[in-house]
């Protein structure tokens, strides 16, 4: 067992105020494999202090400058890319193909697209006789989540290093490891100190104090609504700026005018992967009533397939939940969605038959689901699937709607016409037509309670930004 019992604040390793520790579990044994140092508030105030200081010459950093950074960080990054992978598989339990590949991959290419923009964004522009500057907010507090730690370092903490802000981060304490090994990975690239700052801890105490503290100038937080709503209520008394990519439940309209054995099959892998646990993904599959039952049929052959097993073996195309409270929540809404009434068509409850320990969940199908059934409407952040019918485009379009969140939304149609009518009115961040995924300058988050601002490329860019106008100074004053 290794043990984490240091934090990492202003370019160095650092002991906490006072000791505490909290046991890292493998999802996939349910066994201790790291021990971590909990922080505290008073940790935070260190580390805030080192962000405020180092922001002070950072953020007078030329673009030029920023990108090297930037650059130098990939570059470690790609040497420590398999540590990274093997960090994530063992305290979130994805199987370590899609670690090496969905889970650290994409950080590289999105942080590159932050250097990239370094080239000629206009952080100095001309109007009206005014200089607009776009300039770095300051000290940013960044929460991220267990489900992809690393993409979310790499959304938060690069656009923050591409806008000249320091940053103070907390990872959750479900999947710290791989935090603390990017952090070894900016010390390594020259990041200069205070700028990157992580400290190990929970939402109520660590949270909590970032979130309130009055050094620090914005918080970027991804994780539920719920948890969400706290961030905002903490940090409205300093009136920070507050960034949120939150919860999602998101709808996948197939039009009857598709190849229906594969779009179902696709999309029942595409939602199976990372055992369920990606906010966007298209848990609630609108299928037209005449197609329903063979839609059912299709998706519980595509779930049955799934190996479902030791994160650790190249065969396994699903490991465990991350933790022993997500299993339980799943099997909760599993239970539920079966007193409710849904047809059971694949997985069910319990574990899949040879797995006895771990948090190992059986890929689930439910179908005839009713709009007002909580698993059609609460996010269950597991290998679920709901399938519910519509009657025509406008059914279809009114229940995707249904409901208070707004992340992304999914639809397959043979009609360019129709995929962008429908596309217009779904009331989403991202629609995604026919099984086409986000490259990563896409900007990313969601409408009504899914969250606020927007992460990767431009647009995340521009959320760690302040916008200033100097009257009289520009060329034409």
């Amino acid at each position: 067992m290794k043990e984490y019992l240091t934090f990492y604040i202003d370019g160095r390793w650092v002991e906490p105020a006072t000791l505490a520790t909290m046991d890292v579990i493998d999802p996939s044994t349910e066994e201790v494999f790291a021990r971590i140092a909990m922080g505290s508030a008073v940790d935070v105030d260190r580390a805030v202090g080192a962000a405020g200081r180092a922001v002070e010459s950072f953020s007078l950093f030329s673009p030029r400058q920023r990108r090297e950074l930037l650059l130098s960080v990939i570059d470690q990054f790609k040497r420590r890319r398999e540590d990274l992978a093997q960090a994530v598989s063992a305290e979130m339990g994805a199987p370590v193909s899609l670690a090496r590949e969905s889970q650290t991959l994409p950080c590289i290419e999105m942080l590159q697209v932050f250097a990239d923009l370094l080239l000629d964004y206009p952080f100095c522009s001309e109007l009206d006789g005014a200089l607009i500057l776009k300039e770095p907010i300051g000290v940013v507090g960044v929460i991220t989540p267990w489900n992809w730690p690393l993409q979310q370092i790499a959304r938060k903490v690069g656009a923050a290093l591409a806008a000249g802000c320091t940053s103070v981060m907390k990872p959750s304490e479900i999947s710290p490891i791989s935090a603390l090994v990017f952090a070894e990975i900016a010390h390594e690239a020259g990041v200069p100190p205070g700028v990157i700052n992580v400290v190990n801890g929970d939402g109520q105490s660590v949270g909590q104090a970032i979130t309130s503290h009055p050094g620090v100038d914005m918080v970027t937080f991804t994780g539920s609504t719920r948890a969400g709503i706290q961030v905002a209520k903490s940090a409205a008394n300093t009136v920070k700026r507050v960034h949120q990519e939150l919860g999602g439940k998101s709808a996948n309209i197939i039009f009857d005018d598709v190849d229906l054995d594969e779009v179902v099959t696709r999309d029942v892998l595409m939602l199976m992967r990372n055992s369920g646990q990606t906010c966007n993904a298209p848990t609630r599959m609108l299928v037209h009533t005449g197609q329903h039952d063979r839609a059912a049929e299709i998706a519980a052959a595509a779930a049955n397939r799934i190996i479902v097993g030791d994160p650790r073996l190249p065969s396994t195309e699903m490991g465990p939940l991350a933790s022993r409270a997500q299993f339980d929540k799943v099997q909760r809404l599993i239970a539920g969605g079966i007193q409710e009434g849904a047809r059971l068509v694949a997985g069910g409850p319990g574990r899949p038959e040879g797995l006895e320990r771990g948090f190992y969940a059986r890929p689930t199908i439910f179908a005839d689901v009713r709009e007002e059934m909580t698993i059609a409407r609460e996010e269950i952040f597991g290998p679920v699937l709901v399938i519910l019918p519509y009657r025509d485009e406008e059914d279809a379009i009114r229940i995707a709607n249904d409901g208070e969140y707004g992340l992304a939304a999914y639809l397959s149609t043979a009609d360019p016409a129709r995929a962008r009518r429908v596309a217009g009115r779904l009331k989403a961040g991202n629609v995604h037509v026919n099984g086409n995924r986000p490259g990563p300058s896409i900007p990313f988050g969601g409408y009504k309670h899914s969250g606020n601002g927007r992460e990767k490329g431009i647009y995340g860019l521009e959320e760690f930004l302040e916008i200033k106008a100097v009257v009289g100074c520009g060329t034409s004053a």
